[in-house]
Formats: C-alpha cells, sequence, structure tokens
C-alpha cells in the first residue's frame, strides 16, 4: 500500500495542492446540485442521502475518490450562510481569506497546550489577543470556541472572584448559556429580570440588586440573539457600581460593531465591565471557531492556572517558556487566532467596519420593505442586523408552518422569535453580499409559502 502524503513538511505544499482543487471542484458541484441556500427534502430526505452516498461508513479497502465524494455530498447538503436566502442565524458566511488561513492552521497542526508545540503560535495569539481586548476598552483576552464557553468562562471566574460562589442576575433575553453555566458550575439559578421590549429593565434589576444578598454577577447583553437588541449598558454599569455587583457583558453579537465608525457608540458602557463575550464568528466574517473572553483584570485569570510536568514543568516556566494551560479550560487548541489576524492585517478596522456597515445597512432596507408592505408587520426598527417580520393577520401557528416549508422546499432559511408573546420570522443579515433584490425575493417567498 503506497504510504499516504502529509500536510505539513516539505513535501506537504505539494501533496496539498492537488487536493485543493479536488475539493473546490466538489464543493463547486455540490453547490450547483443543492441549487439554493439549503437542500430540499427536509430531514429524513437529507439523511437518507447521505447514507446512500455514504455507504460504508469503515469499508475494508479506502476508496481514492471519497475525498472529492464526501465534500460534494457535505456541500449539497449544507445551509450555504453565502447564499442572501440563508439568513435565519447567527451564523456568517466565512472571508476567503479567513478560511486559507484556517487550512494553513490544519496543515501545521499547532496545538496550544505548551510552547514547544505551537512556538509562534502562542507569541501570536498574545498579541492579537490584547489587541482585540484593547479594542473593547479591556486588558487580556482568552480564546474561546464562541459565546457559550466564553459566558461559562466569565461565571467562572466570577464564582472565584466571590470566593466560590456568585448569584447571576441576567434579563429574560439573555442566551440561554448563561443559565446552563450556572448549572454547569453548580451556581444558583439565574435572577430573571424583565426584559419589555427585549432588552434588560435598570428599574427592575436596581430592585433585584436591592434585594438580593452579595456576590452578584450582572450579565447584560449587546445584541440579543432573538432581535440583535443592545441593554442599556451605562445604566447597567453604573448601577452595577452603585451596588458593588460584578458586571459580565455578552457581546458575541454586537461586540463587531466596535469595528464601525458609525455604530461603535451603541457600545457606550462596554468598558465599564469586568469580562466581555466577543464571537469573530458572528460579525468578524471568520469561520467557525473564532470566540473571546476579553477580562478587565489580567490577574483574575490566575484561577485558571493548572499544572501538569510534561506541560509547564515549574523550571520550564522559570526559564521563560510561556505555561499555556492558564490560558484555556481545553488542552489540546488549534490557534484559532491566526484567520482572525490575518483578516485583521488584510482589511484594517475599516475594512471590517465597512462589512458591519453594509450588514446594518442590509437590515434597515429589509425593514423598510416589510413596513411598507401591507401583508406584513415589522416588530421594530433593527439595531444591529436582525429583523423580526411576520405576516399580517397571520397566525403563530401559520407563521411556522411558513417558515417550515421554506425549509423543506430549500428555498430560504429564516430563524423564528417569540416576543411580545407571538412568534416573529428572523431574518439575520450577515451577509455583506445581499443586494436590494434578494431581500424583495426573501419577502415574495415568504408571502407565497404563508397559509391564507
Amino acid at each position: 500500500m503506497p504510504t499516504q502524503p502529509l500536510a505539513s513538511g516539505p513535501h506537504g505544499p505539494d501533496a496539498l495542492r492537488p487536493l485543493l482543487d479536488t475539493v473546490l471542484d466538489a464543493l463547486a458541484e455540490g453547490r450547483k446540485a443543492r441549487g439554493g441556500p439549503l437542500p430540499a427534502g427536509g430531514p429524513e430526505a437529507t439523511a437518507r442521502q447521505v447514507a446512500d452516498a455514504l455507504g460504508d461508513v469503515l469499508p475494508d479497502e479506502g476508496d481514492p475518490d471519497g475525498l472529492r465524494a464526501l465534500v460534494r455530498l457535505l456541500a449539497e447538503g449544507a445551509a450555504d450562510p453565502a447564499d442572501p436566502l440563508c439568513a435565519g442565524h447567527l451564523h456568517c458566511p466565512p472571508l476567503a481569506v479567513a478560511t486559507a488561513a484556517d487550512l494553513a492552521v490544519s496543515a501545521l497542526n499547532p496545538s496550544l497546550d505548551s510552547w514547544d508545540q505551537a512556538p509562534g503560535a502562542t507569541a501570536l495569539e498574545a498579541v492579537v489577543t490584547q489587541a482585540l481586548a484593547r479594542a473593547a476598552g479591556l486588558a487580556d483576552a482568552l480564546v474561546t470556541t464562541g459565546g457559550t464557553e466564553s459566558n461559562q468562562l466569565a461565571l467562572l471566574l466570577a464564582r472565584e472572584a466571590g470566593h466560590g460562589s456568585v448569584q447571576l442576575v441576567c434579563g429574560a433575553a439573555a442566551h440561554h448559556s448563561l443559565a446552563r453555566a450556572a448549572w454547569l458550575l453548580g451556581l444558583p439559578d439565574p435572577v430573571l429580570v424583565p426584559a419589555p421590549g427585549g432588552t434588560l429593565d435598570p428599574a427592575a434589576l436596581d430592585a433585584a440588586l436591592t434585594a438580593l444578598p452579595g456576590p452578584l454577577l450582572v450579565a447584560a447583553t449587546a445584541g440579543t440573539t432573538d432581535a440583535g437588541l443592545i441593554d442599556p449598558l451605562p445604566e447597567i454599569a453604573a448601577l452595577c457600581a452603585a451596588h458593588g455587583a460584578r458586571l459580565h457583558i455578552d457581546a458575541a453579537y454586537g461586540g463587531g460593531l466596535l469595528f464601525s465608525d458609525r455604530h461603535r457608540a451603541k457600545l457606550a458602557g462596554l468598558d465599564a465591565a469586568h469580562t466581555v463575550t466577543l464571537d469573530l464568528h458572528k460579525l468578524g466574517w471568520q469561520p467557525v471557531a473564532a470566540g473571546l473572553l476579553a477580562v478587565a483584570d489580567p490577574a483574575e485569570l490566575a484561577v485558571l492556572h493548572h499544572r501538569a510536568d510534561y506541560l509547564n514543568a515549574d523550571d520550564d516556566t522559570e526559564a521563560g517558556h510561556p505555561d499555556l494551560l492558564g490560558r484555556s479550560l481545553r488542552t489540546t487548541r488549534r490557534p484559532d487566532i491566526l484567520k482572525a489576524a490575518v483578516t485583521l492585517r488584510t482589511l484594517g478596522r475599516r475594512g471590517l467596519g465597512a462589512l458591519v456597515d453594509q450588514v446594518c445597512d442590509l437590515a434597515r432596507e429589509f425593514a423598510a420593505l416589510v413596513e411598507a408592505h401591507p401583508g406584513f408587520e415589522l416588530y421594530d426598527t433593527p439595531v444591529i442586523s436582525t429583523v423580526l417580520f411576520r405576516p399580517a393577520e397571520a397566525t403563530d401557528a401559520a407563521v411556522a408552518d411558513a417558515r417550515r416549508e421554506l425549509l423543506h422546499e430549500g428555498r430560504a432559511v429564516l430563524g423564528r422569535a417569540r416576543l411580545d408573546g407571538r412568534l416573529w420570522l428572523k431574518a439575520t443579515l450577515l451577509n455583506p453580499r445581499t443586494r436590494p433584490d434578494d431581500l424583495a425575493h426573501l419577502l415574495k417567498l415568504v408571502e407565497g409559502s404563508t397559509p391564507r
């Protein structure tokens, strides 16, 4: 049996070049076969197609065509965020330059659990994370897999700062990962503060903080998942200071506004937080995963310190080898910071800010289309790039049916959100190449699929 080539080493590039052509051709074939934003036929049809194409998962003899066949299969069965009609979730189309950087990471395969496995990546991560943290008004940042891990780390740091206990207080529209993190960490159930209109009510927060014993952690949100709304951060920060409460801000969605001169002011108050969740695989156009947890006081990260002699022996650390085990709860981890660093270097703040501005403008254009259409109802003017709308006079069941019909037919991907006691369709616009005609077509598709 011939030896399979490796992705790195002196012959790695030569081995990868023809395989990249295979992958790119298979991606194009799969997209063409799909013909829309996602495969038609629903879950059962997709599962059958995968099973039929895959056959024996572990055959006795290998198939030299396996790469082409399975990449094509994945592409044909994808929900493609680069399709303008795929607008259901906080799922961005990644930039080509970031994806290319991610390939380099896969080829080199460094692991950031000790310096001697990733010398250059270690130094790169230290510099870039600090720069991103400073952009948010904080001091340092840890790389995470996304908002869920960042929120969990924020609660862990708050618990340790509270000497083993902390009471989480958050708005009713806060991300579900906060409650789950409290459960995982053995903390009390969160105290939910009313969020009329989708944002945390400062008066209700004041009352809750007055009544609750400490230590307290308030979690505010800059970009809610349901509606893309931003809590009143300056007022919340002032209340936290007055009550001696710790402040975490989940800016997994809205943090990308920092790149935009036009929209950065919406994040006023972010720099008052003890910790901030950021997520560049949303308004940063990175391949998954690209999360961060920014911290105001790097000394708090000492509680994450862990010793494993084969990775961070005392004498190695004393000799100047960086100790990486306190930079994550994970051991083996990829240098996901490379793709972010390449993007920042290639586009600059203005280039990223222009992409942010484009999708925010698209959201306002789509909201204007909805508002001008007599057959639809708009929830509110979008704050970031999420638009909630629904067919006028339709029941919640009809709204849900319309969404599922579009999914089943493979024609459009829309999300759903329940606010003010009603079900809304959710368009999350993260594709800067979407055009006004695409928005009008999306609205027409919803109109045609809504039961009368």
